[in-house]
């Protein structure tokens, strides 16, 4: 006989046996979860697999980025304080995490406040952009995130080459753009692919390449991006570049897909440009000079069309001819750059291109006679101009060095540590970054900020910036900015003759092979006066400064110093008083009658005079 259990009870226990079963289960879900956001240290005394991986992305695709970055970031500390040897790999999974889980809108802020600090916004860009919901993790598929967290190298790669004024949102949608167009080239062209994306997130500014011909002749618009990456990845594939585009870094690509033309220009210039990689520079003076444009005043281009087959049927200037050079070396797979600088006669331009030692040649029709100034030359990732120590680097090509690497990891830690309140330990790792390479500007930085948390005391800022002024001595402009940094903390300390002697060694020092250097001080100068003083006084700090550093100066001094005070005072009302500076400027500065600084002075003299400056 079979016991019966009343319904009633029946359905009572099985209501406790559930609730007992789902108490377990929730009881044990939390060691569960911290288990599941916990990677073993085993794992990480090797490289990221590819299984660990793609179930990052698929948790990802279901929590959130949010809930996947700090459990990397706490393998990357423990990578690093353990000494691991796939610090890197660790490191920028993290950084893959953290930035595909950025809010669009975050980004988006943060980019337009990058772009503004830097002083790089023009005209070309949009006035406004629209907010999205979500993180940035949406601009990528699953596939091309599964493939950009698996290769560690491209992620080194990429987050080197990203800066602040890099649109995150634009720069992951072409990726993503390139992506879908060609998956099979992606994988080859990776750093091709980088390259692209961080020059055409932005559209260029209206005066790239040079502002020596109109918008309708040279528009300034920039191919689509996908297009780009398949022309020269498919051309490189058949042999039809010079370098070998798959061995270059994207640091350099990018100074190659920064193209004004149309594909067709790029055709033409393989078929009718003939110098080679061995002497490139001919290239140049395929271009006839028009010297009677300059003695016309004709700077801006004539012609009907700005064509590279017109611009060598009828010559041109010296800017014509950089223009023609730099492009026909892209055209032929070759990274270029395109100066403009100033010399004892004018304006003038120039070109640079990356030869076949690798090494980049850079003063391609640039005349040592002339005693140019150092040329500038638009960075396409930024659309402002490369400065001075970035050339020199660029140049170097150091930061493909193992050592270097290393010290932009240790660099990277001390920045970790610096953002949970822990300065000894960013000290520490700041130290190393700089000990390692000496020429890591970033660490340099960060270990100047890990002192100041540590400490208020100047004495060891001074030390440290001693030090770095030590580091920076082939980079004159690197060591007049930690320079300057040392004569505060010198004089903040009341050692007032010790800066007044650091600043006189810095202005004896450059004073005859950096006048560059000299005239952006003097033009420092009047600008605080114009700022903070009256007229009066404005007006006799630039005639101090035009007697002690103008003399002998041109056009340099003149763009720099004189056509901003002269714009000052006339935007005042100031007209009779601009006139006179501007004739005491002409007879203070290096003037030859009929050359261009004469020719722009008499201009400048005559809108004022008009009241159409």
């Amino acid at each position: 006989m079979v016991d019966c259990v009343p319904l009633v009870f029946c359905f009572a226990w099985v209501v406790l046996r559930r609730l007992f079963i789902l108490g377990l289960l929730f009881w044990s879900q939390p060691s569960r979860a911290q288990e599941s956001n916990v990677i073993p240290p085993e794992e990480i005394g090797r490289a990221p697999t590819p299984a660990r991986i793609t179930a990052l992305v698929d948790r990802a695709a279901g929590q959130g980025w949010g809930s996947v970055a700090p459990m990397l970031r706490a393998a990357a500390l423990q990578a690093y304080e353990t000494n691991s040897g796939y610090v890197p790999a660790w490191y920028y999974l993290y950084r893959w995490a953290d930035l595909l889980a950025t809010p669009h809108n975050k980004a988006l802020h943060d980019w337009i406040k990058a772009v503004e600090k830097a002083g790089v916004a023009h005209p070309n860009m949009a006035a406004s952009y629209d907010q999205h919901p979500g993180s940035l993790s949406s601009q990528l598929s699953r596939e091309l995130q599964v493939s950009l967290l698996g290769n560690a190298a491209l992620a080194e790669e990429f987050f080197t080459l990203l800066s602040p004024v890099d649109s995150p949102a634009e720069v992951l949608a072409i990726l993503q753009r390139i992506y879908q167009a060609e998956p099979a080239l992606f994988t080859d062209y990776g750093s091709l692919a980088l390259a692209i994306a961080v020059v055409y997130d932005v559209p260029p500014t209206p005066n790239w390449p040079h502002g020596q011909v109109s918008a309708t002749l040279l528009p300034r618009k920039l191919p689509p991006p996908e297009q780009v990456f398949a022309y020269w990845a498919k051309l490189d594939r058949s042999n039809g570049t010079l370098q070998r585009l798959r061995r270059l870094p994207a640091s350099e690509l990018k100074f190659l897909v920064d193209i004004a033309v149309p594909f067709s220009e790029l055709d033409w210039a393989r078929q009718n440009v003939p110098p080679g990689l061995a002497d490139f520079a001919k290239a140049y003076d395929m271009i006839k000079y028009r010297k009677n444009r300059v003695e016309l005043n004709l700077l801006h281009w004539p012609g009907k069309d700005y064509r590279l087959a017109s611009i060598l049927a009828q010559g041109g200037i010296c800017v014509d001819q950089a223009y023609f050079a730099s492009t026909a070396g892209k055209a032929k797979g070759i990274p270029t750059m395109m100066f403009r600088g100033a010399g004892l006669d004018g304006r003038h331009a120039w070109f640079g291109y990356l030869d076949a030692n690798q090494k980049w040649q850079l003063d391609c029709g640039r005349f040592a006679e002339q005693k140019f100034i150092v040329g500038l030359a638009f960075d396409p990732q930024t659309w402002g101009d490369i400065n001075d120590h970035e050339l020199g680097f660029i140049a170097e090509r150091f930061r493909a060095l193992p050592t270097y690497k290393l010290s932009v990891m240790h660099a990277a830690y001390a920045a970790e540590y610096l953002r949970d309140g822990k300065p000894e330990p960013a000290l520490k790792a700041a130290r190393e970054a700089v000990n390692r390479d000496r020429r890591n500007l970033a660490g340099w930085n960060v270990l100047l900020e890990a002192q100041a948390a540590l400490s208020p005391d100047p004495r060891a800022r001074e030390a440290i910036l001693r030090d770095a002024v030590l580091a920076f001595q082939k980079y004159p402009d690197l060591e007049i900015a930690f320079s300057r940094q040392l004569v505060v903390v010198l004089r903040e300390r009341g050692e007032t003759s010790v800066a007044a002697f650091e600043e006189q060694r810095l202005g004896k020092k450059y004073q005859a092979t950096r006048s560059d250097l000299s005239i952006e001080q003097a033009a420092a100068t009047v600008q605080r006066s114009m700022k903070e003083d009256d007229v009066a006084t404005q007006i006799k700090v630039y005639n101090r400064v035009l007697e002690t550093a103008g003399q002998g100066q041109t056009i340099d001094f003149y763009d720099k110093v004189v056509v901003p005070f002269i714009r000052h005072l006339a935007s005042r009302g100031q007209v009779p008083a601009a006139l006179q500076c501007l004739d005491r400027a002409r007879r203070t500065l290096r003037v030859d009658p009929g050359k261009q600084l004469d020719l722009e002075m008499t201009s400048l003299a005559a809108r004022l005079k008009s009241g159409k400056l």
